[in-house]
């Protein structure tokens, strides 16, 4: 039997550390976390969980906040929350970033503004269709509606969640942790804004976005309130209600 040699056993470790850790910042990724939380979902201890929280914190990759009091049991050391800073993000890679900005920059020469909003409301729909299909022709809540937005947006990489907020006015907020064209949308703000007209008239009301990943935040949260704008309602049952003809005409 061949017995593994010093540098195989390192090598098979630093692998083992490297699969850990992506999986500790996909994690990360959905938002700030405990590290007993994070060892909690992955199966791996605290002690453990934070050796590798302290080596993407010396890389500058993620960062460290007290936790709400709530989080804390009251015996050993106060309790942290952590989170991925844009440099970490960053460091996740954004597909062809290059590419698609020279792409975008190519259309809007030959198309103009137009054309660049037009293909970034196409390309917001494509991601949320089976939000618009609604289920079983049922008509959902809004918070209900909000949590099929995060699902389509988090299959389309963008780690999304829900939170159920109170105030003046009550709502759901969406939160995209991860933006996959965040590079390019520095660039082309259109496609930031198609996503929230896209979520106003999915939702039936007007939206407000209070941070992005573009601006230098650590999500990008769009606040929806509970109750919806009758007006925007309005518009989005009759644009259901529009069918078209093969012929072309609609009725």
């Amino acid at each position: 039997m061949k017995i593994p040699t010093e540098a195989a056993r390192a090598s098979a470790a630093h692998v083992s550390d490297g699969h850990t850790r992506s999986a500790i910042i996909q994690v990360l990724l959905q938002g700030p976390v405990t590290a007993s939380a994070i060892g909690d979902r992955l199966g791996i201890s605290a002690a453990g969980v934070r050796r590798h929280l302290d080596a993407l914190i010396e890389a500058g990759d993620a960062q460290a906040a007290p936790a709400a009091a709530w989080e804390h049991s009251g015996r050993g050391r106060p309790a942290k929350r952590y989170r991925l800073t844009a440099a970490g993000r960053a460091k996740l890679g954004h597909t062809y970033d290059d590419l698609a900005a020279a792409a975008m920059r190519q259309l809007r020469e030959i198309g103009g503004d137009d054309a660049v909003r037009t293909f970034a409301r196409r390309r917001i729909d494509t991601i949320l269709s089976g939000v618009t299909e609604g289920v079983g022709g049922v008509e959902e809540g809004v918070e209900d509606t909000a949590e099929r937005v995060a699902d389509a947006l988090t299959a389309a990489g963008y780690a999304t969640t829900t939170t159920r907020v109170s105030g003046p006015i009550d709502g759901v907020q969406i939160c995209q942790h991860h933006c996959p064209v965040s590079h390019v949308a520095e660039e082309f703000p259109e496609l930031c804004e198609a996503e929230r007209e896209a979520f106003a008239e999915i939702l039936g009301t007007h939206v407000q976005r209070l941070a992005t990943i573009v601006n230098g935040d650590c999500a990008c949260t769009t606040h929806v309130p509970l109750q919806p704008d009758k007006q925007e309602s309005l518009r989005r049952t009759a644009r259901a209600g529009s069918v078209t003809t093969p012929q072309g005409a609609s009725t």
